[in-house]
């Protein structure tokens, strides 16, 4: 009987073990090679960037990705203030056997060193009981019906004469 080699084995689940967990927001990449002709399209991929932003926001080039067959995504160091941790990107494709570039998409991507903004939630179940002043009710009100003034809305066969003889507590008499 052959033994098999447990080390390839062994060295998946260690990699697989080490990568950080995916944050919600934060692309998660396939894994494959990129298209050699589309990983050299640096310049391509830089000059689709600086259509949206100025040059001096846009570092150095981080990455080539693999998107599928043909597609590659650039990755740029973002050097905005306030967006630390953020890449620009470029995706750029090809038609088979050609050796033409196309520009699919332009952005900035947040990586795991990013700041990211906090799931939304609701007004009505974000309101905490310190959030509201002494003065105000700490949960909101609900208007279903319309308000109407008393004064002006009667209702159909009420007259004032019968408020008198409600309140009284001695049965009238026949």
């Amino acid at each position: 009987m052959t033994e098999l080699p447990t080390e390839s084995a062994t060295t998946t689940v260690e990699a697989a073990a080490s990568a950080p967990e995916p944050r919600p927001g934060v692309p998660v990449w396939r894994v494959g090679k990129p298209d050699a002709f589309l990983a050299d399209a640096v310049s391509t991929a830089r000059a689709a960037v600086r259509e949206i932003a100025a040059n001096d926001n846009i570092g150095k080039h981080v990455a080539a990705r693999s998107e599928g067959v043909r597609v590659v995504t650039h990755l740029f160091e973002c050097l905005l203030p306030g967006y630390v941790g953020w890449q620009w990107f470029a995706t750029v494709t090809r038609v088979s056997r050609s050796k033409d570039v196309t520009v699919n998409e332009v952005g900035m991507l947040p990586t795991n060193d990013s700041v990211l903004a906090p799931p939304w939630v609701p007004w009505a179940e974000r309101v905490r009981p310190e959030d509201a002043t002494p003065d105000e009710p700490v949960e909101p009100e609900h208007h279903d019906e319309p308000e109407h003034d008393d004064e002006d809305h009667e209702e159909p066969g009420h007259d004032d004469d019968d408020d008198a003889s409600e309140t009284d507590s001695e049965p009238a008499e026949d």
